[in-house]
């Protein structure tokens, strides 16, 4: 498969198209053919290594994962035994940061717990925007903004893939 791989740290120009072996899901894991994948700042602070601090996560010298990329939407080509909820098909979206990242290829092996089906009203491209920018958000809203149980948030319209992607989330956290 093809991916955008970083083997040190630096500005975008180090990036490259290269041919890598196509990940196998672990039991826990789906296979997902990537049709979309957005970046973000965390993406830049993994491509540069800096703040220099965050290569005591990312790597010390070179990156400790080669394939950038967090957000992604995609299709699920393989379910790992273990995996209870998707199936063969499904349209997802999710983000990787929180297991190795790896977005910026054509296919990824993820845990369930990192996904959430693709709500069918929005494209790719935007599912793939939404995951950081949504918990980024949500967490302005709760934290910041002091939202408590009950409260009412309104949503400008161009806000709705971000209401799409925090459908469920929002009820979890007892706001409407």
């Amino acid at each position: 498969m093809k991916a955008v791989v970083s083997y040190k740290y630096g500005s975008p120009d180090i990036l490259e198209l290269k041919e890598v072996g196509k990940p196998v899901p672990l039991d826990n894991q789906v296979l997902i053919k990537i049709y979309a994948s957005s970046l973000n700042f965390g993406n830049l602070v993994l491509l540069k290594g800096q703040p220099f601090l965050a290569r005591f996560a990312f790597g010390l010298t070179k990156p400790k994962y080669p394939i950038p990329g967090g957000d992604i939407a995609g299709q699920i080509e393989e379910v790992g035994k273990d995996v209870k909820q998707f199936h063969t098909g499904d349209e997802v979206f999710g983000d990787l940061s929180i297991c190795g990242w790896g977005g910026l290829a054509e296919y990824a092996a993820v845990p369930e717990h990192a996904l959430a089906l693709k709500p069918h009203n929005i494209s790719f491209e935007e599912a793939a925007a939404s995951p950081m920018a949504g918990v980024t958000a949500l967490q302005g809203l709760r934290d910041k903004g002091k939202l408590k149980t009950g409260q009412k948030v309104l949503i400008h319209e161009q806000l709705v893939v971000l209401v799409h992607s925090l459908s469920n989330w929002p009820g979890q956290w007892g706001l409407k």
